[in-house]
């Protein structure tokens, strides 16, 4: 590993979205931080470099365009367009941040002060979601907030949608969200219904394991993924029952965040406070294929649906009952803090941690 540190731990790290007609790969991360005594939010410029004999992570050497103060902890941080970035902080409140390329500056063009909280006490804001033009966040106050860019005020708020902390949230459709929550619940809401009651609540078992982190299947909606407390990876048919229809033995602790590849879905990314972050590869579940898992350790899919013949997503759904291995490697060998956020995008991931540094790999077997 090589490389230059950042100077602060890294809460939450995003790559830049590109054009649509963009052929570059990625060069453009954001960045925010947690603990520290003056939190930022800042903007690189990661340039490629030659890694092409390995898919293992490294330091890589990014410039710092711009950055801007943040009031509190970063607590989730997401690129709105391409100018502009929302972040959730732990005062409550959430930020909108625009960047301007010929000035090279951030600047604060939104803010919905307080819009977590708890009687006269700010709540944190632990997650946010945006599918333009729309904002939703949720907290620790167990509220959801629906919010447009240009209006100050919501457009609509669920006050008790929970009674335990909201830990992070994902569009299912255009007007379908999920939270997941702090006694390992799913909820799903619909906000052209009213009230505050969910459409569905999935749960996992009696144990009430917090989760902390959700993702969606980029094609098949009904597929998402959590991970919690216990640094259980569970992949989920929310038409399907109410419990998970697969559950894999991921981390030693807490996961802090899971994403499906993009544009090949059979590939999970999940990171941990156990200082892993795992690539798991669905596409390859045989027992007779040779795992390239580090450590030769396997992971189990139990009740898993296997047919390799099947479409993109159902190496993890598919109606054959074949009880299988998920080939799966650690990209941060020998590493023991936090890694606390991932993205991918193409063969390229970036991810952050308490080490104050940008790890990043240009060449993901995927």
């Amino acid at each position: 590993m090589y490389g230059r540190f950042v100077s602060r731990k890294i809460s939450r790290i995003r790559w830049r979205p590109e054009p649509a007609s963009a052929l570059q790969p990625p060069e453009s991360i954001a960045t925010g931080s947690w603990d520290a005594e003056q939190n930022k939010v800042c903007l690189w410029e990661a340039y490629g470099t030659d890694n092409t004999e390995s898919e293992h992570l490294f330091v890589e050497d990014p410039e710092l365009k711009c950055e801007i103060n943040h009031d509190g902890d970063v607590m989730d941080l997401q690129f709105f367009d391409q100018e502009r970035i929302v972040t959730a902080s732990s005062t409550g409140s959430v930020n909108l941040f625009q960047h301007q390329p010929s000035s090279e500056t951030l600047t604060l063009s939104q803010r919905w002060d307080r819009i977590h909280y708890h009687l006269n006490t700010s709540a944190p804001c632990t997650s946010v979601v945006c599918s333009y033009p729309d904002i939703v966040t949720v907290g620790e106050d167990g509220r959801i907030n629906h919010i447009l860019a240009d209006l100050k005020e919501p457009v609509r708020v669920i006050d008790n949608a929970d009674s335990s902390s909201l830990n992070a949230v994902t569009f299912l459709r255009t007007t379908e969200i999920l939270t997941v929550n702090s006694i390992g619940q799913l909820k799903i809401w619909d906000f052209r219904k009213p009230g505050d009651k969910p459409l569905q609540i999935f749960s996992f078992t009696d144990e009430r394991v917090p989760l902390h982190c959700v993702d969606r299947h980029p094609s098949q909606q009904h597929i998402v993924g959590t991970g919690g407390q216990d640094g259980t990876l569970c992949i989920w048919d929310i038409r399907q029952g109410s419990v998970p229809i697969s559950v894999l033995d991921a981390h030693s602790a807490e996961m802090w965040e899971i994403h499906f590849h993009p544009s090949n879905p059979d590939h999970v990314f999940t990171c941990s406070e156990d200082g892993t972050l795992w690539h798991w590869n669905a596409s390859v579940v045989n027992s007779e294929k040779p795992s390239y898992l580090q450590g030769n350790r396997s992971f189990m899919l139990n009740n898993s649906k296997v047919d390799l013949n099947q479409s993109v997503s159902s190496a993890w759904v598919a109606s054959d009952i074949t009880k299988g291995k998920v080939d799966a490697k650690n990209l941060l060998s020998d590493y023991s803090l936090s890694v606390n956020s991932l993205d991918v995008v193409g063969e390229h991931l970036v991810c952050g941690t308490d080490a104050e540094a940008i790890y990043i790999t240009r060449n993901l077997q995927v």
